[in-house]
């Protein structure tokens, strides 16, 4: 006889998960879905053709890398910004690392929030000519002058287990190792590009790590508004009475907590247990003084991304903490019906 699927686990009773919650986990696994493969560009992305510009135009100043000094160096990056960024992906630093070494070097104060400052105006504008002026234009001559001594005292010897940050191709002995590297038959733009990119890509994936969280939330977002549900959908790092963490979405209000959604995503495993874990203590604040053992609020986990799908012992955790409560893209249309939020819709789920 044929067998009776599994139903997802926002369909079965809290006793059903709780006897066999592999079956539900694998049910949860099946839905899960993963877009690391794809990214956003976001703001701010510098494709290829655009950072081989400013290659090109900090090569041509610097004549083949053969002169690099702050009187070379910080008219083009003026004139031509995106060679800040070339500049920066020579050091191999992220802008916060660029300022901290600057500032240790010339005194000149350069805080975190000021250098991805600058880096992201450059590239939102890469070829627009910067007009830096008093602090801000100090600040810009102190990285300069910071990069061009670095790149020309190459990497200093270090003890035998360490190994110093200018220890690459490029820049372990001084320009002269730009200068052969850019003269042989490696395409040297190219590598300086996958550089900023990051491991690779992993540079901008940092950028806009936002832009792909918020994806799961825009949705649950679209679901509620949809179906004309009240909801406090809160802000980074906001204050909410009675959670140590606030909650990413309160139905109906922070006043009255009847529903919880965490809207999660993620793909690192191990990024995923620190969401469980914070999942998990929800549901324990919801079981915390209620009355006959039926939880003041119901918690709600919408998650996302391959991490999710690595521990199955983190989503059997996350499964009893929402009593069955988990959602993924691929099932986000039935969280109106599925959970108490239907008691909060105006426009009933078909």
């Amino acid at each position: 006889m044929p067998t009776t699927p599994t139903p997802l686990p926002f369909e079965a009773t809290f006793e059903d998960i709780q006897a066999n919650p592999n079956a539900y986990v694998d049910a949860v696994f099946e839905s899960l879905g993963s877009s690391f493969l794809v990214l956003p560009r976001g703001p701010g992305f510098i494709d290829y053709p655009m950072f081989e510009r400013g290659y090109e135009a900090l090569k041509l100043a610097t004549e083949g890398f053969a002169h690099i000094g702050p009187d070379r160096v910080l008219p083009v990056v003026y004139s031509h910004p995106i060679s800040m960024v070339v500049l920066r992906s020579i050091l191999g630093f992220t802008p916060p690392e660029w300022a901290y070494v600057a500032r240790q070097r010339t005194g000149i104060q350069i805080d975190q929030g000021e250098a991805r400052a600058l880096d992201r105006k450059v590239r939102l504008s890469p070829e627009t000519a910067l007009a830096l002026k008093g602090k801000a234009a100090e600040r810009l001559q102190a990285l300069v002058e910071c990069a061009c001594a670095l790149i020309n005292e190459g990497a200093p010897q270090v003890e035998a287990d360490r190994i110093h940050r200018l220890e690459k191709a490029d820049t372990s002995t001084g320009p002269g190792a730009i200068r052969r590297l850019s003269g042989m038959g490696v395409p040297y733009a190219m590598l300086l590009y996958e550089r900023f990119l990051g491991r690779p890509f992993a540079g901008h994936r940092d950028s806009v790590s936002e832009i792909v969280g918020d994806a799961v939330e825009s949705a649950v977002e679209d679901v509620l508004s949809k179906a004309g549900v009240s909801f406090r959908k809160t802000k980074r790092a906001e204050r909410i009475d009675g959670f140590d963490q606030a909650p990413d979405f309160i139905i109906p209000s922070e006043y009255n907590p009847q529903i919880i959604i965490e809207a999660k995503l993620t793909e690192d495993d191990g990024t995923a247990r620190d969401k469980v874990t914070r999942i998990q203590h929800l549901g324990e604040l919801s079981l915390a003084g209620a009355s006959g053992g039926v939880p003041k609020f119901e918690v709600v986990a919408c998650i996302a991304g391959r991490g999710f799908g690595v521990r199955r012992e983190d989503m059997k955790k996350m499964l009893l903490a929402t009593r069955g409560k988990v959602f993924t893209l691929g099932t986000i249309n039935r969280l109106v019906e599925c959970t108490r939020i239907k008691e909060f819709a105006v426009a009933k789920p078909a």
